[in-house]
């Protein structure tokens, strides 16, 4: 009997999907399921899951096997520990060992996990902390003060002697869990509220987001995938880990502070097939100058986070020989457009965000809730139990139904592929003795897409010295990829007839066309 995974052509796609032909692609059923056995249990386990490209140089590879035993163990640890079924276990690691068998082990266990970006800074940490009141954090060494200062908090430091420690727990494990129980929170940025909102995520999760696996970034049996985005955050964690291991695919990621050469070398190096990427990425590989020093094998290509500029989709495409496919969505609502990598029967459109998933009702309206005709800009929403649920992203479509994005409809900054909020940053800068006032917006740039620009209000002289001041300041207490990379000093902010804040105001002066300086 075919299956899903048998099929890639656009209109195999349409034509063979529904719900039923999706929950055949797993063990577990509606009633009950776990993302850590369907992730590695049920795969040969002599096959490589996870590569791991070290930003110092060296690779690891580890099997199905070794994972799935290690999550076994971990999962066996918890429960010696005392530690139930619904609590919280933080994991605050770079992509490793100790990282996978902790997120799995976890979620084997029926406990939450919740994976934390390694460059959150004490503040970062607490707000996250704070309201996910977790039973432990799993951290390294260097991060292990940053867990020690939270009171009632057990910080485990994923050393060699932790790992050494789990060989005296059983390798046997069997997860009981309901198909609806929470495996997952995970924080997104895409928000305006002091702290980013978690996003409960339940076993059943893995089901949805296989939807993205086979039409948005194409994994396929015999793909040697890879993606370099952070299993911190949506892209690299669901997309990157969690649907090709799910799938029985072998995955790639990067550990370690990020260079585009290294990069390329990993994917000569362990022959990937098909990448999925932020625009970023792309972006920073054409700019290294580099490419032609290698050897690439590339099948597939997507990329997701935010738009790809022209120069740089052509020279991806010129690079490794396919165009790369758009995919869009958000952590709350998952992937909803797509260019459907390898499939010969769609063809990309540069620019645009590609046509619906499967299964998928979208629209562009207008502020009053009308349908927006042909090439015409308004909110794209998504049919959802009859009714139209808001993205909360303007856009269009054209006459053979592509989907073209036209910008944020909120506050949200996406810089180098991260989601940023910017009231976390402003209320991180008003912590500081010297700033009276603060707002945040994302500015254009070549690389990034968008950077962090702050405006602040200050009886201090503003200064270079004070700028990097405030950079720190941020890069120390929030997260180090936060840090407002542009700061203007200004005698006031514009406010909205409510005392607000005028964001827009601020975003508009900084599009005009006779905008001058940085």
């Amino acid at each position: 009997m075919s299956r899903l995974t048998d099929f890639t052509s656009y209109a195999d796609a349409h034509r063979h999907f529904s719900k039923d032909a999706l929950w055949a692609l797993f063990d577990g059923d509606r009633a009950q399921l776990n993302i850590g056995h369907e992730c590695l249990d049920r795969h040969d386990r002599n096959e490589t899951a996870v590569r791991i490209a070290h930003a110092d140089g060296h690779d690891e590879a580890f099997t199905f096997g070794e994972l799935s035993d290690g999550s076994n163990r971990f999962a066996n640890m918890l429960q010696t520990r005392g530690i139930a079924e619904g609590e919280r276990v933080a994991i605050m690691l770079e992509p490793s060992l100790a990282f996978y068998i902790a997120l799995f082990g976890a979620m084997k266990a029926g406990c939450i996990a919740v994976p934390l970006f390694t460059l959150f800074g004490p503040d970062g940490l607490r707000l996250r902390v704070d309201d996910c009141t977790p039973a432990m954090l799993v951290t390294n060494a260097a991060l292990a003060p940053l867990g020690a200062e939270i009171p009632d908090l057990e910080t485990v430091v994923a050393d060699a002697a932790f790992l050494s420690n789990l060989e005296t727990e059983s390798a046997s494990f069997a997860p009981t869990t309901a198909a609806t129980d929470i495996a997952m929170y995970q924080y997104t940025s895409g928000t305006t509220r002091e702290l980013p909102e978690a996003v409960k995520h339940s076993h059943r999760s893995v089901v949805t987001v296989i939807i993205a696996a086979l039409y948005g970034t194409g994994v396929r049996l015999g793909d040697r995938f890879m993606c370099p985005s952070s299993p911190a955050w949506g892209h690299g964690l669901w997309h990157g880990t969690i649907s090709p291991l799910a799938l029985g695919v072998s995955t790639a990621s990067y550990a370690g502070k990020f260079d585009p050469v290294r990069l390329m070398r990993a994917i000569q190096d362990f022959e990937i097939t098909n990448i999925s990427a932020a625009a970023t990425h792309y972006r920073m590989m054409k700019n290294a100058g580099e490419a032609a020093k290698f050897r690439f094998a590339i099948k597939k290509l997507s990329f997701t986070g935010e738009p790809i500029d022209s120069d740089t989709a052509a020279w991806t495409e010129a690079t490794f020989g396919v165009p790369v496919c758009s995919m869009y969505g958000t952590t709350e609502i998952g992937v909803i457009l797509s260019d459907y990598p390898g499939a010969a029967d769609h063809r990309v459109k540069p620019g645009s965000l590609g046509r619906p998933m499967p299964g998928v009702e979208l629209a562009v309206h207008d502020p009053s809730g009308k349908p927006c005709p042909p090439n015409v800009t308004g909110e794209i929403v998504m049919r959802r139990r009859g009714e139209w649920y808001p993205t909360k992203d303007l856009g269009r479509v054209d006459e053979d139904g592509y989907f073209y994005h036209g910008g944020r409809a909120d506050d949200v900054i996406i810089s180098a592929g991260y989601t940023m909020s910017a009231v976390e940053i402003e209320d991180v800068l008003l912590k500081h003795q010297d700033v009276d006032e603060a707002a945040v917006i994302g500015v254009a740039d070549d690389e990034r897409g968008q950077v962090v620009k702050a405006f602040i209000v200050s009886d201090r002289d503003g200064s270079d010295a004070f700028s990097k001041e405030l950079q720190d300041y941020i890069a120390n207490r929030l997260s180090r990829h936060e840090y407002p990379r542009r700061v203007d000093f200004v005698d006031a902010l514009p406010k909205t007839p409510a005392g607000k804040v005028n964001r827009k105001m601020l975003r508009d002066a900084e599009s005009a066309p006779n905008k001058g300086g940085k």
